[in-house]
């Protein structure tokens, strides 16, 4: 099994504009600009960087393929949250739905070139629904009026993304859901929390409902796209030290999956494609 603390770290994004996508994150999430240098921005809360834009001039989006779903945002609290919320509406961001999925309150929208974003907040573990022993997320409706009225949303000063803000999760897209289950699951060594038939598995480390969702909605069999296409570059899934990461590292060698060395930390491609970072701990 996986380190019950590993987490996933910063996600790496190929955009279009830098300028477009920094006013975009800065203004209608929140994000801080940490750094900026050679057409990649590092953006966070409290100094942490969380997303990592690197501009492709022209670069479009490709349909049909694997890669990002959605990556989202884990806020502290259902105030950080209501704030956010406020956020979207006081700057007419568009959403593209909402939902109560019993473990947590999630908001869903994209940015400026397409990529998905879910911000959420966690209900304590000891709220979240069971059936038969088994964690069950639902797609309840969010009660938006709820939310917008939580006691201290509607107090000014409070701008940008507060600690600790994470990354809590990331969906992908991938081309066959079985080898998904094999790599993540099997090698890597995450729980599989919840599967949704033959098109969906939610997987984690610690039981959390999940660190990364996995999907065949692009299509069973769908491609990786293309170079320097719109989307995921990579995410980091962070382990607690260099120790805990080598044995991870250990099972992928043993299962006759390349790593590749790189800055902070191995590369590793899942079977659609996906490219994870593995770490470990902050850097």
């Amino acid at each position: 099994m996986i380190d019950p603390a590993t987490r996933i770290g910063a996600v790496h994004l190929t955009i279009a504009s830098l300028d477009r996508s920094i006013r975009f994150y800065q203004s209608r999430l929140g994000f801080a600009v940490h750094r900026r240098e050679k057409g990649t921005a590092w953006l966070g809360a409290a100094g942490q960087d969380l997303l990592v834009l690197t501009e492709e001039p022209g670069a479009a989006r490709s349909h049909g393929t694997t890669g990002l779903y959605h990556f989202a945002i884990l806020v502290p609290s259902r105030l950080d949250l209501a704030r956010s919320l406020r956020r979207l509406v006081s700057t007419e961001t568009a959403m593209q739905g909402a939902a109560d999925h019993g473990v947590s309150e999630a908001l869903y929208l994209a940015d400026e070139d397409g990529n998905g974003i879910e911000i959420y907040r966690d209900r304590p573990r000891s709220e979240w629904p069971y059936a038969d022993g088994r964690l069950h997320m639902g797609t309840d409706p969010l009660d938006f009026q709820s939310l917008l009225d939580e006691p201290g949303a509607d107090r000014d000063g409070e701008e940008g993304l507060t600690a600790p803000t994470v990354i809590g999760h990331v969906h992908l897209h991938v081309s066959h859901l079985e080898a998904a289950h094999r790599f993540y699951v099997d090698v890597l060594g995450m729980e599989p929390m919840q599967r949704y038939g033959p098109s969906a598995l939610f997987v984690s480390a610690g039981g959390y409902h999940h660190h990364v969702g996995l999907n065949t909605w692009a299509g069973v069999g769908a491609p990786p796209p293309p170079p320097g296409a719109i989307g995921l570059r990579y995410f980091e899934v962070a382990f607690g030290d260099t120790t805990v990461r080598e044995s991870a590292v250990d099972r992928l060698q043993a299962a006759g999956i390349a790593t590749a060395s790189a800055e902070h930390g191995l590369s590793v491609r899942d079977p659609a494609g996906n490219t994870i970072l593995l770490t470990s701990g902050r850097h």
